[in-house]
């Protein structure tokens, strides 16, 4: 099933250890709404601006696999509000860049980026009423508001 003319139900809901589990890592219709919300107004815009084919590293978690994997119990993926990308030839900082420049998102936060461009991912979600917040996550330092400069 299309969420968007680029992007299926399945590449959101994939995951090795729901797999593994036996896990049923299928939305609901609240949750397909969002996800649909997500694909044409924050997935299609980098698809169609990078023109680079990608999949998320991270769609939608029901609540066991969240669990199952130790994400966060308030995490926007439980909702179908969130995703985790990276875009091939494309560096992590730029990618979170141009996100923050050009969408309107809830939050965006580059992770595990440790200053080589292939490095972490960008985590970007959308709710109801954005915040636009931006941080980074960098392990062993942990939070901090913005993008790096460099």
């Amino acid at each position: 099933m299309n969420l968007s003319e680029h992007f299926t139900l399945r590449e959101f809901t994939r995951s090795q250890t729901a797999e593994r589990c036996g896990i049923d890592n299928s939305p609901d219709s609240d949750q397909m709404i969002c996800l649909k919300k997500i694909a044409a107004e924050i997935l299609e815009p980098i698809r169609v601006t990078f023109d680079v084919p990608f999949a998320p590293s991270s769609g939608f978690r029901c609540e066991e696999l969240n669990d199952r994997i130790g994400g966060s119990r308030t995490s926007q993926h439980c909702k179908g509000e969130a995703v985790d990308i990276e875009l091939p030839g494309v560096s992590n900082l730029e990618l979170a860049r141009w996100c923050q420049d050009n969408l309107n998102f809830d939050q965006l936060i580059l992770e595990c980026w440790d200053g080589r461009p292939d490095s972490g991912w960008v985590h970007i979600s959308k709710a109801e009423d954005n915040r636009l917040e931006v941080l980074t996550y960098q392990r062993g330092v942990g939070y901090s508001v913005g993008l790096p400069k460099e």
